[in-house]
């Protein structure tokens, strides 16, 4: 018999016991792979969305949460003035229950501003000015609410004609319900309010020249701050709270599966102890009976990660089609993350063996085979 059969004749002799650590373990990893996954999602959701309206500053109050605080829009008259800037646009974005929809992205644009170039007409046709009381869809927001042009949509109080349908070549774009600026204010009761002045630059700004006109920027708007769009994501006090809540619960899921793990390797070892007398008797090293139940605690962490990280991927996928998620997250199924949380589930296999190896590596032959 070898040391490996006799680690997975060890795993496969309680069956019941076995399948309900691996539940307890892949829970956890599932957590982290779900969680952190859709965290990592919407972070990439939005730089994909700066990306695609051709943002390289953005200008914001932020206050900590995911929709920056609104400020007055004669900021945006300020900034575009300023060394580098060729380009300045106001907008005001919110995150609302619309309709059906537990949660829409709402983004009111500045009339005529950039933000609006990039967009491709897909259906229908844009607002004709900045005061038509009009929304376009995002071919996501549209299938979400399932509208088209001619339709209405229930922003708040009112209801608003569907006028086109645009691909914005972002998912968060194309999940988005655009309008007007000055429509948005009116709907929401900002009045003369926004909460972003995306900029440009002028081709081949520098990142030195960039990070200067951040500084500048700051100057005139102390309490509040201008990020590289590059940069939004990591530098956001509100995507680093995402950042610590996923992993943190996540941390809770793993903590349950190591006691899982620990608990199922101490029964092991209290139920072999005449097992383990045996081994030493025959000549078995202490080493050799500790690196026995290490083994087999990582193979308990790698199936309880592979079955976890399937389990993950699936939760993702299901999320991202839920109504409330769709077009507003984008799932990131990244390897890398995948391998992590694998990585992870291992560690904490060795990690939950130590104390059942270390109690195996102190018995006796003697006291071991009277048992």
């Amino acid at each position: 018999m070898t040391f490996f059969t006799i680690v997975l004749r060890s795993l496969t002799r309680r069956p019941v016991r076995t399948g309900l650590t691996l539940v307890g373990i892949s829970i956890g990893i599932a957590a982290v792979v779900t969680l952190v996954g859709m965290a990592w999602g919407y972070e990439k959701g939005v730089a994909n969305q700066l990306d695609a309206v051709g943002t390289d500053v953005v200008v914001s109050n932020m206050s900590g949460g995911l929709m920056p605080k609104v400020f007055n829009e004669s900021l945006k008259a300020k900034v575009a003035t300023l060394p580098r800037v060729v380009d300045a646009t106001s907008i005001l974005m919110q995150m609302l229950s619309v309709e059906d929809a537990p949660i829409m992205m709402i983004s009111g644009r500045e009339w005529g501003g950039f933000a609006w170039q990039k967009m491709s007409l897909l259906e229908g046709r844009m607002p004709k000015n900045a005061a038509e009381k009009a929304v376009v869809l995002g071919t996501l927001a549209a299938e979400v609410l399932k509208k088209k042009v001619g339709d209405t949509v229930q922003i708040e109080v009112e209801e608003l004609p569907v006028v086109g349908i645009v691909d914005g070549h972002a998912l968060m774009e194309n999940g988005t319900i655009f309008l007007s600026l000055k429509v948005m204010q009116e709907v929401t009761g900002n009045d003369g309010k926004i909460n972003f002045v995306n900029i440009r630059a002028i081709p081949n700004t520098s990142k030195a020249q960039i990070n200067q006109l951040c500084r500048d920027i700051h100057g005139i708007f102390p309490e509040g701050r201008a990020m590289v769009s590059t940069e939004v994501v990591g530098t956001s006090q509100g995507f680093r709270v995402i950042r610590a809540i996923s992993w943190s619960t996540s941390l809770l899921a793993i903590i349950v599966g190591v006691l899982g793990v620990m608990n199922t390797m101490l029964m092991t070892v209290f139920e072999r102890t005449h097992e383990i007398g045996i081994l030493l008797a025959v000549g078995w090293r202490r080493r050799r009976i500790v690196a026995m139940v290490l083994c087999e605690s990582a193979l308990l962490g790698l199936l309880g990660g592979l079955v976890g990280v399937g389990l993950g991927v699936l939760g993702l996928v299901t999320l991202g089609a839920s109504p409330g998620v769709r077009g507003f997250i984008e799932p990131d199924l990244n390897p890398q993350l995948m391998l992590i949380s694998i990585a992870i589930s291992v560690v904490v296999g060795v990690i939950s063996g130590l104390y059942p190896a270390w109690r195996s590596s102190r018995l006796t032959p003697s006291v071991a085979l009277q048992s």
